[in-house]
């Protein structure tokens, strides 16, 4: 089949197969983490490719201020996402362990409240971009240039904000019944699209940043009526079956169902919030450096995000497996899964690093039109500060997706609060008042990570989830 010959499954094969030999993962554990695993790390490549293109594609046709209006845009835009992402991890959880218990009457259930609760979410998030774009924007910047980008790019990404939203869930209900391919051929293909479509509107209409969001807006239309007709159908032209279909006309609103997505969810949307809320200081302490810093830092953020890819996918695969396990009550086997998938998530993500290390400065190369600008030399040694960082972010993800699965999602927000408002925040406020300077930016990448990962490790190890976890296990209710 093809997908058994796709490079990313063979290189997670390889790594498995070392570590399995190594005796730290065991190889039915390795091959159902792959499995898992590598459809969702190609799905987040195609999607932060998808968000460096926007970046490069923008900078290239305006300029590097407008890679700073996008960038001064990118904290509300990932609101989306810190809210959609918290209320599919109280989805995933729900549905690996009804999937786990055989109760599938019960996982619809879920599926039909969670398109309701978030989609009641977006709608005043949506009304708050399309509304006072501009307002948000000029919080974090005085430059009136860079806020007239970011404004425009903002006030059209308002329309995507339910269908983003929505897609998430659609894709987690799908990695929760151990189908992690489909999501990933979809949501692919998406981002294909949405890099098709930029190019069309910022190089051939010449929309510039509005081109750019206008993109993002379509295909998210797109994907999110994808997932609802092959869940309502059960089928998807040109993709195959679904595992699970979802009776549209029955009930939504379950409020057993919702106290349970918010009681999982609410934590993860505050940790997914902590970093959307640090950026609002952090681009307003690097603003103060001045615009080729600003577009350094967005750019070398940009390649944080592609790096930082397979911990979606083992964050993922470690929510369902574990979650599972769980609804079959073997703690010891969620235990031995959470572990694991640790293991296999250090072991890519030293690969990895040190992969984009080696090609620092290729990478910068592609977001701007002058290779000796300024904002080069300067991206150029944020990216060598991210490769070492991304290690501890990793780690934070996988096991994070373990707690999500459990229930237990209050630590890993602990986590990410101090490690942004302790440390990343005030490291790069130190680079606006001491000699400290740029490298003091640089240090903020691994404040932001480390203190995360650290928390995060020892919860897991504490043990305590296992009791947190039975509190959402089917028939939990009953008894």
């Amino acid at each position: 089949m093809v997908r058994d010959r796709n490079p990313l499954r063979l290189f997670l094969v390889g790594v498995g197969a070392v570590l399995a030999k190594l005796g730290l993962v065991t190889p039915e554990k390795a091959r159902e983490t792959t499995d898992l695993a590598w459809p969702r790390i190609l799905t987040g490549l195609a999607r932060m490719s998808n968000s460096v293109a926007d970046a490069a594609m923008v900078g290239v046709a305006v300029g590097p201020v407008a890679i700073a209006g996008m960038g001064f845009a990118g904290p509300y835009w990932g609101m989306t996402f810190a809210v959609g992402g918290g209320m599919a991890a109280g989805t995933i959880a729900l549905v690996s362990q009804r999937y786990g218990a055989g109760a599938h009457d019960d996982l619809e259930g879920v599926v039909r409240s969670s398109a309701l609760l978030v989609t009641l979410v977006a709608l005043p998030v949506t009304l708050l971009f399309w509304t006072v774009p501009t307002e948000l924007v000029a919080l974090l910047s005085d430059d009136p240039a860079a806020v007239g980008y970011g404004a425009a790019y903002l006030r059209i990404l308002a329309l995507a904000v339910p269908f983003a939203i929505v897609n998430q869930i659609g894709s987690r209900v799908l990695i929760g019944v151990d189908d992690a391919w489909t999501p990933m051929v979809v949501r692919s293909a998406g981002a294909a699209a949405n890099v098709t479509l930029n190019a069309v509107f910022v190089f051939g209409l010449d929309m510039g940043v509005v081109g750019a969001a206008t993109g993002t807006v379509v295909a998210s239309v797109l994907v999110t009526a994808a997932f609802v007709v092959g869940l309502v159908a059960g089928r998807l032209p040109l993709v195959g079956d679904f595992p699970i279909t979802v009776d549209p006309a029955a009930r939504y609103l379950d409020r057993e169902v919702f106290a349970d997505l918010l009681a999982i969810g609410l934590p993860v949307v505050g940790r997914s919030s902590v970093w959307t809320v640090a950026r609002f200081p952090i681009l307003v302490f690097v603003g103060l450096l001045g615009p080729n810093v600003v577009a350094a830092y967005v750019i070398s953020r940009r390649i944080w995000g592609l790096m930082n890819t397979p911990g979606w996918g083992f964050g993922l695969a470690a929510s369902s497996l574990v979650g599972q396990a769980l609804g079959a009550d073997d703690e010891a086997n969620a235990e031995a899964y959470g572990r694991e998938i640790t293991y296999f998530t250090v072991a890519t993500y030293l690969l990895a690093a040190a992969f984009v290390a080696a090609f620092a400065r290729p990478a910068v190369l592609l977001f701007v039109d002058d290779p000796v600008s300024p904002a080069v030399p300067i991206a150029v040694d944020f990216v060598y500060a991210a490769c070492v960082a991304i290690v501890p972010a990793g780690v934070t993800n996988g096991i994070a997706g373990a707690l999500d699965a459990t229930g237990d999602t209050r630590w890993p927000f602990y986590g990410r609060a101090l490690g942004m408002f302790g440390f990343a925040i005030p490291l790069t406020y130190l680079a606006t008042t001491t000699s400290l300077g740029l490298f003091a930016v640089s240090l903020s990448f691994l404040g932001e990570s480390l203190p995360s990962m650290l928390v995060n490790w020892y919860r897991f190890r504490s043990g305590k989830w296992k009791a947190i976890s039975r509190a959402y296990r089917p028939g939990a209710a009953d008894d």
